[in-house]
C-alpha cells in the first residue's frame, strides 16, 4: 500500500483534533508535482540535454537553461520548505499539548499511589502508545516527502532537513517515554522511581531513553552521519536492510555483526556481487523497540563507504517468502535457458526482455552459464510467470523471436526435477551421429535418390513412418550384409556427443539410444559412447547370412514405439517421466519428446522445433548441459574427471 493512501486511512480513524495535526502529505506531494518536478535538475533523464551546445529540441544554451530552473526554484523550494515547516510546527504543538495532558493525568509521577488501579494504568498506557504511533506515522511521512523532494528536484536536502528534527520535542520524547516506562513498571510490580521531567525537556541528551522507533540523538562530540530512521517500527516488526559498497565481505560482516549485537532474527538474506561491489540484504525481525541498530548500521556503512537502505514491511501485506521472489501472487516459477554459440547479442536480449514485459513476466535471477572471459553464450533466467499467461501465445511469439535471432530459449518448470534428471534417451540419426544410416546404406545399394526422398518425407511428417520404413527397406533387397560394416566405419559422431555422454555418466545418468535405424549400427553407437541401452529396427537377412531381404524383424520402432520404450527404460531404472530427458530431431521423435520431462529438438526440422518443448540449434551436443543448469566451469570439472 502506498504511504499516502495508508496515511489517509489512518487519518480517517483518528479524532478530529488528531487528524488536524497530521502532516498534509497529499498537499506537499501535489506541490512537488506542480512546482518542483517541472523544474528538476535531474537532467540525465532528458535526452534533449545530452548534446553539446543548443539543439533543435532545446535551443536554449545549457547555462541559461540551468539558470531558468534555478530561478524557478528560488521561489518554489522555499515555499515547499515553509509549507513543510508549518506542518511540523503544528505536529510539535499537538505533541507538546498531548504529552502535557498525559503527564498531568499521570499525576506528575511523584509517587506510585495513583497507579494502583490496573485498568487506569492500562488505559493510560494505550494513550501513550497511541501518541507514539501517531508521531511515528507522521515522522515517516516527513522522511518520505523529503525523499520524494530530493528525487524530483535533483537537490539533496533530505539529510540536512531530517537532521534538524533531532532538536524537536517529539524526536527526543523523554517525557512520554518516562511515562511509558513507569506504567510498564507498575503493571509488572516494579517499584516506581520519582520524577518525570517537564514537557519538552531536552537539556541532557545523554539521558534520553530511546522510544519505539525514533533513534536517540547523536552525541555532541560525534559528527552527524548520513542515515535516516526507517518507518514506524517496534518489536516483531520486519525490516528489510541492505548495504551496498566496494568492500565485499566486510560489508556482509558489518551487517551480520549488527544483527548479532541487537539480537535480531534473520529471516532471509540475499547477496549480489559486481566485482568488488557487493549488495547484501537481510530481512530481519526486531526483538525489541530499541532502534540503536539503525544508528549502528549507519556507523558501519560510513566505515565501509557503503550505502544503507531500510524498508519496513507492511504487516497488512502477504509475508515475504524469499527476497529473491518477485513480490506478486498467483505465479509459477520457470527457468529459461538462453543460448547462442556465437554469443548473445544486445538486440536479442532487449527483444527477449521486451517479450517478458509484454507478458508481465518477472525476472527473479540471472546466472551466466558460459565461461567468463569469453563470449556471453548462455544465461539461465529464473522467471515468475503469471498463472493467467496464454502459454501457447507466448511460445508462438518466443518461437518467432528466437528464430529471427538464431538463438535458443528453453523453458522448463523451475522445480525439484529440473536439476534431478536421471535418464537421457537419444535418437541416433542426425542426433548422436551426423548421418541418416539408411541413406548411407542406400549409397552402396545404388538407390540413394529414391531412399532419400522417402526419408525426407518421413522426417517432415508427410508420410507415416512405418510405411516409409517398409518402402526404404524394400529398396535395400539384395544388398550385401558387409555394407553395414562399411557404413559403421564411415559414421561421424555429432560434435560434443562423446563429451556429453561421458559427462552425463559421470553425473550418474543412465543413457539410451532409441533409433528408427538399424540395430547393428545402434549397438556400435552404444559401445562407442558408453550407453546403457540400445533399441532399433532389426533387418532380416538371407538364410546364408550374406544379403538383406528387404524386410524387418519384430516391431517397427516408430514414434509411438519410441515413447513406449522410453517408459519401459524409465520403469526399469525406477525413475519418473519428469526425470527423463529425450533428444531427437525428426517428426517420429515428437512422441518421445512429449513423454519426457524435458524434450529437446536438436537441430530439428521446422515442424519438430515448433512442437517440441525445448530446442537447441547449435552445433555441439554439449549444450544440453546448459539446460541442466551446468556452467562451463562445471563442464570443465567433468572433463577433468573423465
Amino acid at each position: 500500500m502506498k504511504f499516502g493512501k495508508q496515511l489517509d486511512e489512518e487519518r480517517r480513524s483518528l479524532p478530529s483534533d488528531w487528524a488536524a495535526a497530521c502532516i498534509e502529505y497529499k498537499t506537499l506531494k501535489s506541490h512537488i508535482k506542480r512546482q518542483i518536478k517541472p523544474n528538476t535538475l535531474q537532467f540525465h533523464a532528458d535526452p534533449s540535454l545530452q548534446t553539446w551546445g543548443p539543439s533543435e529540441s532545446n535551443p536554449t544554451p545549457f547555462a541559461d537553461f540551468v539558470k531558468q530552473r534555478l530561478s524557478a526554484f528560488e521561489t518554489a523550494v522555499p515555499e515547499f520548505l515553509r509549507l513543510l515547516d508549518q506542518n511540523i510546527d503544528r505536529l510539535v504543538a499537538f505533541y507538546v499539548a498531548e504529552t502535557g495532558r498525559l503527564s498531568q493525568k499521570f499525576g506528575a509521577g511523584v509517587d506510585g499511589s495513583k497507579l494502583e488501579d490496573q485498568e487506569v494504568v492500562e488505559g493510560l498506557l494505550q494513550e501513550v502508545i497511541k501518541l507514539e504511533r501517531f508521531v511515528l506515522l507522521n515522522y515517516t511521512g516527513i522522511v518520505k516527502i523529503m525523499k520524494k523532494f530530493d528525487r524530483h528536484s535533483g537537490l539533496h536536502l533530505q539529510e540536512a532537513y531530517i537532521y534538524r528534527l533531532t532538536d524537536l520535542p517529539f524526536y527526543r520524547y523523554k517525557t512520554l517515554d518516562q511515562i511509558k516506562r513507569r506504567l510498564l513498571d507498575s503493571m509488572s510490580g516494579t517499584p516506581a522511581t520519582n520524577g518525570i521531567p517537564a514537557v519538552g525537556d531536552v537539556t541532557n541528551p545523554q539521558q534520553t531513553v530511546p522510544g519505539m522507533s525514533l533513534p536517540p540523538a547523536p552525541e555532541p562530540n560525534k559528527p552527524r552521519g548520513s542515515w535516516f530512521p526507517p518507518a514506524s517500527v517496534g518489536p516483531q516488526s520486519k525490516v528489510l536492510v541492505s548495504m551496498s559498497g566496494p568492500h565485499g565481505t566486510d560489508i556482509i560482516g558489518a551487517v551480520l555483526e549488527n544483527m548479532a549485537k541487537h539480537n535480531c532474527v534473520v529471516e532471509d538474506f540475499v547477496l549480489s556481487r559486481l566485482y568488488h561491489n557487493v549488495t547484501f540484504g537481510c530481512l530481519i525481525t526486531l526483538n525489541s523497540d530499541n532502534v540503536d541498530i539503525f544508528r549502528d548500521l549507519a556507523a558501519s556503512a560510513r566505515k565501509w563507504e557503503a550505502t544503507l537502505f531500510f524498508d519496513v514491511q507492511d504487516s497488512k501485506e502477504s509475508p515475504v517468502k524469499s527476497l529473491e521472489d518477485a513480490p506478486y501472487q498467483n505465479r509459477t516459477k520457470y527457468t529459461a535457458t538462453v543460448l547462442n554459440q556465437n554469443g548473445l547479442t544486445p538486440q536479442f536480449l532487449q527483444d527477449w526482455t521486451r517479450l517478458l514485459l509484454d507478458e508481465r513476466i518477472s525476472v527473479e535471477k540471472m546466472t551466466r552459464l558460459s565461461a567468463s572471459g569469453a563470449k556471453l553464450c548462455s544465461i539461465d533466467f529464473r522467471l515468475s510467470v503469471p498463472d493467467d499467461v496464454d502459454f501457447d501465445k507466448f511460445r508462438a511469439s518466443l518461437f518467432q523471436m528466437t528464430g529471427a535471432h538464431h538463438t535458443d530459449v528453453a523453458l522448463q518448470p523451475n522445480d525439484v526435477f529440473r536439476k534431478n534428471k536421471r535418464l537421457v534417451i537419444f535418437d541416433m540419426d542426425s542426433t548422436l551421429i551426423q548421418q541418416e544410416v539408411i541413406d548411407e546404406i542406400a549409397k552402396h545399394a545404388g538407390v540413394v535418390g529414391e531412399v532419400a526422398k522417402i526419408t525426407e518425407a518421413a522426417m517432415n511428417g508427410e508420410i507415416d513412418f512405418k510405411e516409409s520404413l517398409r518402402r526404404r527397406v524394400g529398396l535395400l533387397k539384395g544388398t550385401p550384409v558387409d555394407v553395414l560394416q562399411t557404413v559403421k566405419s564411415q559414421l561421424t559422431f555429432t560434435e560434443g556427443a562423446h563429451f556429453l555422454c561421458r559427462a552425463l555418466k559421470r553425473l550418474g545418468f543412465k543413457l539410451a539410444v532409441i533409433s528408427g535405424g538399424f540395430m547393428p549400427l545402434a549397438l556400435y553407437v552404444k559401445a562407442e559412447l558408453g550407453l546403457d541401452y540400445a533399441f532399433a529396427n532389426q533387418l532380416r537377412v538371407s538364410p546364408d547370412g550374406k544379403t538383406l531381404t528387404g524386410e524387418t524383424v519384430g516391431p517397427i520402432v516408430d514414434g509411438h514405439r519410441k515413447a513406449e520404450l522410453l517408459e519401459v527404460i524409465a520403469q526399469a531404472e525406477s525413475v519418473t517421466p519428469e526425470q527423463v530427458i529425450a533428444v531427437g530431431d525428426g517428426a517420429n521423435d515428437l512422441w518421445m519428446l512429449a513423454a519426457a520431462g524435458l524434450g529437446i529438438a536438436f537441430n530439428a526440422k521446422p515442424k519438430v522445433q515448433k512442437e517440441a518443448p525445448a530446442r537447441i540449434n547449435q552445433t555441439s551436443l554439449r549444450n544440453v548441459l546448459y539446460l541442466l543448469g551446468c556452467t562451463d566451469e562445471d563442464a570443465k570439472q567433468l572433463a577433468e574427471s573423465v
